[in-house]
């Protein structure tokens, strides 16, 4: 299914979305329409939406700088009422692995450090990207690989 997907679209991000989460959430796939917030921190409105969507849709993709600074964006408007995390990580990956033919192995991304540098990334992207780029691999169609990632990004969702 991801190999039919236009990676750093919208529709994109909302197939897999609906993929993941389409048997436990009905509003799997589903653009948001309520506000939310999470540990104090109010995301995007959801009025706004229809300007800000297209507009991180249209941000470019050709460089690793540029596509995690669209992946950041994404992660502060939050789209769905759940499951953004997990779905916009899998985008960035797609994103990755038609931009630069690699991805990130997320067995080698510390969860905690990962959470801190996604808050600090509201302001700044910098330790994000210093925390993302090591773990930056060419195995871009290795299965294993791919489902550990999976299995990665719902433990960086756990609550301890």
């Amino acid at each position: 299914m991801l190999a039919s997907l236009e990676p750093g679209t919208v529709k994109c991000l909302q197939q897999i979305h609906g993929f993941l989460f389409g048997g436990l959430y009905d509003f799997a796939g589903q653009i948001r329409s309520k506000n939310i917030s999470k540990g104090g921190f109010a995301f995007a409105n959801a009025l706004h939406f229809p300007t800000i969507l297209p507009t991180i849709e249209a941000m470019p993709e050709n460089t690793f700088e540029e596509i995690i600074d669209k992946y950041v964006e994404m992660n502060m408007a939050h789209p769905f009422m759940e499951g953004n995390g997990r779905s916009t990580r899998i985008w960035l990956d797609l994103m990755l692995k038609r931009s630069l033919k690699q991805c990130i192995d997320w067995s080698r991304v510390d969860k905690y450090a990962y959470l801190d540098a996604m808050r600090e990334s509201v302001a700044d992207s910098k330790t994000l990207k210093e925390l993302l780029r090591p773990a930056m691999t060419a195995k871009i169609a290795d299965r294993e690989l791919f489902m550990k990632g999976i299995d990665y990004s719902y433990y960086y969702e756990e609550n301890n």
